[in-house]
């Protein structure tokens, strides 16, 4: 009798608190006078980057960027359709990525007062370390339902022995190449798939960390 082919997927997830956040924010204001509104940008810049270097300083913070000012006009248009005299913006953006959350916590809610200060959004991730260690984990746990789904289809099918012919991510086994007699239900749609928690949530969610691999077994 010859093998029979089975073809499964296998999917594993794993949720874990964020151990960094980066917070994306700008300092902007607009008027009339291109250089009062250049200056009151810089003016008001400079307590936002004293505070993130303090914070740097203290270890609370990691990493941090600051851009150039960026600056630009715009005339507008008035009711009856007339040009006006343009109006100048002039902002500058910073990003600082916080290993203490708590702290990242205080000091937005305390900056997001501030006039001029809009924070953008707040990404919620892990360390590289913690990252790779949760895949390896997500990937193993997958590859093991993967085989077990496997066994059940033999078993099912009256079958003992199962061996392993070919294991890859999601959509690495052509569908040409198989001829397979069972095929597991797709439940996700990436390799890895890392979802963080909602921007501007100043209090993080735990990461979504999964993994879906695709298997092909002979079975006898």
């Amino acid at each position: 009798m010859s093998d029979v082919i089975i073809t499964v997927r296998g999917e594993h997830e794993l949720r874990v608190a964020p151990e960094r956040a980066t917070v994306h924010l700008s300092v902007s204001q607009e008027g009339p006078d291109r250089q009062a509104v250049v200056d009151r940008s810089l003016t008001l810049a400079a307590p936002v980057r004293e505070g993130v270097v303090a914070r740097e300083q203290t270890g609370a913070v990691t990493a941090w960027t600051s851009q150039r000012l960026g600056i630009h006009a715009d005339r507008p248009w008035n009711n009856e359709g007339k040009r006006l005299a343009p109006v100048y913006r002039a902002s500058v953006d910073f990003t600082a990525t916080f290993a203490d959350l708590s702290e990242m916590s205080v000091w937005t809610t305390e900056i997001s007062g501030w006039d001029g200060v809009t924070i953008t959004h707040v990404d919620w991730h892990l360390t590289p370390e913690t990252e790779a260690e949760v895949e390896r984990e997500v990937a193993t746990q997958a590859v093991g339902v993967a085989v077990t789904r496997a066994r059940a289809y033999a078993q099912a099918l009256g079958l003992e022995n199962v061996t392993a012919l070919e294991i890859a991510d999601r959509g690495l086994i052509s569908e040409a190449a198989a001829p397979a007699m069972m095929q597991a239900k797709a439940m996700r749609g990436a390799a890895f798939d890392m979802a963080s928690a909602p921007p501007m949530e100043f209090q993080g969610e735990e990461i979504s960390v999964a993994a879906t691999v695709e298997a092909r077994f002979a079975a006898n």
